[in-house]
């Protein structure tokens, strides 16, 4: 069986191209907002420069300064995703793709952060923290529509983050800090070789040879870690009115690990019945170079009186660095190549806190977020949208050495859809999903 140039393309097109194509999120792209309850609560508006935060180790060291002693601080944000599709879908013959909408593809999934500041006596601030930048869970059911898209998402990137502060003068800091960082991805989708195989003249006559009459499966898995930085300073123009600026870099991977095919039994004596083919859809090594985007920040809060203050946040995450996924197999499977042609978005808070007595403290914010994807290269991976954030939170002075915060936010996207083909399957139309965000934290003061 000679190779044609059209079988190497399906191969291409209906092997995993996508896969590492983020799942659906409630922030812009894959990124995870989550670090601060405190600031979930108010829709992250001033967040890098509110007092008595101690995410700002990763939000703007700079701001570890204003803090005393030692501070610990454990947050855990609780996102509750539901994503749904709405839409259908057709083969390379234009037939309805068999299946269901899959389910509520979304998940509850627990996103935790810890962080720790210890002030010295020569004014030197230092801190650490464990953090979750980007990543989440979503799973469609396996016979689904969209399966030759999607089906499982899995994507878990964590930063541990040492940074540095010092006063210039008293009303402004300067602040450093260093990323490291593991990223883990697992994805997977289903392969239409019923497709593929129609796809070359040589094995048309086949009578499996036919859009989703042979369905088999491909899981890519794969890890690496990745070095970044932090940087930001505090001003302080007045008592009353703080500013804040902070930049986190890029971070780049180089994901290795492997590739694992279900090929149906029929279509494997096919492949195996040439040399040329014999070596398709093998298991084995796979790897593809991953940016995560930078991000620039600028946060201001004004304290009109000693219980009222208001506060805001623009920031930029820099998505453009993500303009294609090529996953490079071991075997001599062609490169699966995904085009994502992403922008970069901004982000908008605004937020007020009120000191209700010496014990409560509430807070509530809105936001805007922009989304980094386009109709041309959306998938059911990541069926993308601007979005708008609710927020209200609290804190609860227990004591004067132990604080405990509270907070939720609602998410609802505006209008996500898809319209999309790869392989000479289409999957169009709306999904209907939103986000739930709880968050408790509890920080302890030495």
């Amino acid at each position: 069986m000679r190779i044609s140039p059209v079988y190497k393309a399906s191969a291409l097109a209906l092997g995993i191209a996508g896969a590492l194509a983020f799942a659906p999120v409630h922030a812009s792209g894959f990124q995870l907002k989550e670090n601060s309850v405190k600031g979930l609560g108010a829709a992250f508006a001033g967040t890098g420069i509110n007092e008595g935060d101690a995410s700002v180790v990763i939000n703007n060291p700079a701001a570890m300064t204003r803090f005393e002693g030692t501070t610990v601080q454990a947050d855990l944000s609780v996102i509750d995703l539901s994503y749904q599709f709405e839409g259908s879908g057709t083969d390379a013959f234009g037939r309805p793709l068999t299946g269901g909408d899959g389910g509520n593809a979304g998940d509850v999934t627990p996103i935790p952060a810890f962080s720790v500041i210890h002030k010295l006596d020569n004014g030197l601030a230092l801190g650490a923290m464990v953090s979750a930048p980007f990543g989440l869970k979503t799973e469609y059911e396996p016979d689904w529509q969209g399966r030759y898209f999607a089906d499982t998402s899995d994507v878990k990137i964590i930063n541990l983050t040492f940074s540095a502060a010092l006063d210039i003068t008293d009303r402004f800091s300067v602040g450093l800090g260093a990323i490291y960082s593991k990223a883990d991805v697992t994805l997977s989708k289903a392969v239409d070789f019923g497709t593929l195989l129609y796809s070359n003249p040589a094995t048309r006559p086949l009578p499996f040879a036919v859009p989703q009459a042979r369905d088999g499966h491909a899981e890519i898995q794969g890890d690496d870690t990745g070095f970044g930085w932090v940087a930001g300073f505090t001003v302080r123009p007045t008592d009353r009115f703080s500013v804040g600026v902070n930049y986190q870099s890029e971070i780049d991977y180089e994901l290795r690990g492997t590739a694992e095919w279900q090929v149906p039994g029929d279509v494997r004596a096919v492949f195996n019945s040439n040399p040329m083919t014999a070596q398709l859809f093998q298991n084995g090594g796979a790897g593809a170079k991953l940016t995560t985007p930078s991000t620039f920040s600028v946060a201001a809060r004004y304290e009109f009186t000693d219980r009222f203050a208001m506060m805001a946040k623009w920031a930029e995450t820099g998505w453009s660095s993500l303009q294609e996924v090529r996953i490079d197999f071991d075997n001599p499977d062609p490169d699966s190549v995904e085009p994502f042609e992403w922008e970069d978005t901004q982000f908008a808070s605004l937020g007020a806190e009120y000191k209700l007595n010496d014990a409560w403290t509430l807070r509530g914010g809105v936001a805007i977020d922009e989304t980094p994807t386009s109709i041309e290269h959306r998938t059911p991976r990541l069926p993308d949208a601007d979005r708008n954030w609710y927020s209200i939170g609290a804190t609860w002075d227990v004591s004067d050495a132990l604080s405990v915060d509270f907070a939720f936010t609602h998410l609802k996207p505006k209008d996500p859809e898809v319209d999309f083909t790869s392989g000479g399957s289409t999957i169009a139309g709306p999904f209907d999903g939103d986000a739930n965000l709880f968050g408790v934290s509890a920080q302890y003061r030495f």
